[in-house]
């Protein structure tokens, strides 16, 4: 398997980003047009948090995916650089990916609290396991260098 492997479920929750990202855009745009907003929504945050309540969840679903993801973000390089991103970090990659497509459209979709909550600690399990997995190989790849060494 080649290191490249990792950037495909890369992409995907990019992808998921983007999706969630238009989702909110276009939600928005269609609040807007059906409630015209007026100078007093905007007054100040909490006003326009008000504002915008009826479509507030891709946007907290947006705001979501730029927390626990970060370290999926930040794991993806650093696989690929020490040629660590083997067959069971895409498989996991993969995992966290999809737990991460099934949470935002509970989240968006049907905002049922319980099995949203249920995914999202699922995907902290396995975004964990990838992180611990990297730390293992790298202690074992310090090891063999320095018995090499």
């Amino acid at each position: 398997m080649t290191v490249i492997a990792i950037l495909w479920p890369t992409f995907a929750l990019v992808t998921l980003v983007v999706v969630v990202w238009f989702t909110m855009v276009v939600q928005r745009l269609g609040h807007i047009k059906r409630n015209p907003p007026s100078a007093r929504d905007f007054a100040d945050g909490e006003s326009a948090l008000r504002y915008f309540r009826p479509v507030e969840m891709p946007t907290h679903n947006f705001a979501n995916l730029f927390e626990m993801p970060v370290l999926f973000f930040a794991l993806i390089p650093l696989l690929m650089i020490t040629h660590q991103a083997n067959h069971i970090q895409v498989i996991l990659a993969w995992a966290y990916v999809v737990l991460r497509a099934i949470h935002s459209f509970i989240h968006i979709g049907p905002k049922k609290v319980r099995p949203r909550f249920m995914v999202y600690l699922l995907s902290c399990a396995v975004l964990m396991a990838m992180w611990i997995g990297f730390f293992v190989d790298m202690l074992t790849a310090a090891n063999t260098l320095s018995t090499i060494g």
